[in-house]
């Protein structure tokens, strides 16, 4: 027998294996679980490493379903997160800070991840609020799906005039002077706010792979272990995807990734897909980083964008042809893949599409699977189910659940999405983010949602009998996900044979009050067996902090999403009690009402 490579006692272990469901000791050998609870039986070599986890917590690794991890790695060093943030004066603090350590030509970003319901003062900052925390740097700031702000300085960037036409499908907000204010609003797509956001300066190649390679530590200090990449707008491959191959070329990788391919070009679709097939297949490459299949975007016809501050938009007549081609060349040549699917009338549509094809291009056995699907109905996940389908679900209705409140009222959020119904049903479920330009990357967030209900503005929105227990949460997050990436029986669980990804908690995830969920973070995060991310009493452990690059980078300051246990993050004597929760139904602040309701908009073009 060989010796063992690492062995862990003294912990609390979940396994997620009904045969074992708890233990104390995990024993790896060669990057994977060899046993439980049975160490003595191990071999102990001079290099044998024996970890005592003084009682913590310990769970499988975390599998992010759904995460735009490969270009949000390309970015993640020039942006300001406000991930967390619990007040919207520390948030502007933190671009005023941000601004003066900015050299021209860069921009301060913060690129999605919060919601205003967040923040103490329940509402956006104004523009004259960014414009007097930054008069001379350039700021964009990404709110969900609906709206970027900018500060006058971007507006000069950006060469938005009163002579600039609103672009298709977006549009510039003015003043009665026809000046642009800084406010764009996407409607019906966000187009605007990503081309915007492509207008500024990108990082050198060099600075480009320690962004990539802080972003996964980032993600490993919350516990993710693996990422199912879900592609997006203005990610070409093989381009954009250059620098996580040298990554895993030069054996930096400290996440493993399935990647999508995402169509970049409307009326071109089919070309995009049939030019990739010919040099990638999927499931090349190896459990660190392999190809996972086509999608999420498909053809730009079928993207039924979300932004509940707007109208559920009309999908084009042209939408059953366009997608039908493309999604008969993946399924005949044996592509699995994965479609964005909000609304259940846009559900409805793709389903005809996917059984006509069916019927002579089998979809059985290709784990194809939807993204979001908040209004899907029972009906249309019987359909999926009968076609071999899964489903994606993310915790967006955290970020905007108040919205939808107010625009389809109180019962129709309690099935949004209907998780229960999902798994009474038998379908594949897999939990994620969506991050990063929507929604946070903290897994945690995401499992505080799935089994609170509740909103990040405390709005509870699910009944008890529609939220998730801790534990089936967290399969979803673990076992759930592999079925997306054809993972099954490999990584997921902490069982003997399986790879050893797992995560020792800060505290236990059992047992915190609901509201500490969304605190938690990991204190040792193992990849294959090696320490990927250590702190605390387990640092020695870790494989050694990274230089951040360039040295203007917001990450010398603010490191990620905010800890909440970060005493200098916090203005001096300044109170960051949480506002009482919005009542159940209750109105937007008046201010953002009537700021959407002076402002009316089409275009085919799409990027998430």
């Amino acid at each position: 027998m060989k010796p063992a490579d690492l062995i862990l006692s003294n912990g609390r272990v979940t396994t997620l294996d009904p045969q074992h469901p708890e233990a104390r000791e995990v024993v790896v050998v060669g990057g994977r679980i060899a046993g439980l609870d049975n160490a003595s039986e191990f071999r102990r070599g001079p290099d044998t490493k024996v970890v005592d986890l003084g009682g913590r917590r310990v769970i499988p690794g975390l599998n992010d379903s759904h995460l735009h991890v490969i270009r949000g790695g390309l970015n993640y060093n020039m942006e300001l997160r406000w991930e967390g943030v619990p007040s919207l004066s520390l948030a502007l603090r933190m671009v005023r800070e941000q601004a003066a350590r900015t050299p021209p030509p860069q921009w301060v970003r913060v690129v999605g991840g919060f919601s205003e319901f967040q923040f103490a003062e329940r509402r956006l900052p104004t523009l004259d609020e960014l414009n007097a925390a930054a008069p001379d740097t350039p700021v964009f700031i990404l709110h969900l799906y609906g709206q970027a702000l900018l500060n006058r300085a971007a507006l000069r960037a950006c060469g938005y005039t009163r002579e600039t036409p609103d672009p298709p499908g977006g549009e510039i907000a003015r003043d009665r002077a026809g000046n642009p204010t800084g406010l764009l609003i996407a409607r019906p797509n966000a187009t605007i706010l990503y081309a915007t956001l492509a207008k500024g300066p990108k990082l050198p190649p060099e600075y480009q792979l320690n962004s990539t390679r802080h972003f996964m530590r980032e993600l490993n200090r919350l516990g993710v272990t693996s990422v199912c990449d879900a592609g997006g707008g203005f990610q070409r491959y093989p381009e954009d995807y250059e620098i996580i191959q040298e990554l895993h070329e030069r054996g930096e990788m400290t996440l493993r990734i399935a990647y999508n391919l995402f169509t970049q070009k409307a009326g071109a679709e089919l070309e995009d897909f049939v030019r990739w097939s010919k040099v990638i297949k999927p499931g090349e490459g190896d459990d660190l980083l392999r190809c996972n299949g086509a999608g999420e975007m498909l053809v730009f016809s079928a993207a039924d964008f979300e932004d509940f501050l707007e109208p559920r938009p009309d999908l084009p007549e042209t939408l059953e042809a366009e997608l039908e081609r493309v999604v008969r060349f993946l399924a005949e040549n044996r592509w699995p893949f994965r479609l964005h699917a909000t609304y259940d009338e846009s559900i409805a549509r793709f389903l005809d599409v996917f059984e006509k094809v069916d019927r002579e291009a089998p979809l059985g056995g290709l784990h194809w699977f939807f993204d979001h699907c908040e209004t899907i109905s029972d009906r249309n996940m019987e359909r999926v189910s009968a076609l071999g389908g899964g489903i994606a679900v993310q915790h967006r209705m955290a970020f905007q659940g108040e919205y939808f409140v107010e625009r389809y009222g109180a019962r129709a959020a309690e099935r949004t999405p209907p998780i229960r119904r999902m798994l009474e049903l038998g379908i594949p479920v897999g939990a994620g983010t969506d991050a990063t330009r929507v929604a946070s990357y903290n897994p945690f967030v995401a499992l505080y949602w799935m089994t609170t209900g509740k909103t990040l503005g405390g709005l509870s929105l699910y009944p008890e009998t529609s939220r998730l227990t801790r534990e089936e949460a967290l399969r979803l997050y673990t076992q759930g996900s592999t079925w997306m990436s054809r993972d099954e029986g490999t990584r997921g669980t902490i069982a003997a044979g399986q790879l050893a990804d797992l995560a020792v908690l800060s505290d236990d995830y059992f047992r915190v009050p609901d509201e500490e969920i969304q605190s938690l973070e990991s204190v040792l995060t193992i990849l294959g067996g090696k320490p990927v991310y250590a702190a605390g009493d387990f640092k020695p452990l870790d494989p050694g902090d990274l230089p951040v690059m360039p040295d203007w980078s917001p990450l010398h300051r603010h490191p990620g999403a905010w800890r909440r246990s970060s005493a200098d993050h916090a203005p001096a004597g300044q109170a960051l009690a949480r506002a009482p929760a919005l009542r159940r139904g209750a109105a937007l602040p008046r201010w953002l009402s009537e700021l959407r309701g002076l402002l009316d908009g089409g275009c085919e073009c799409f990027a998430f």
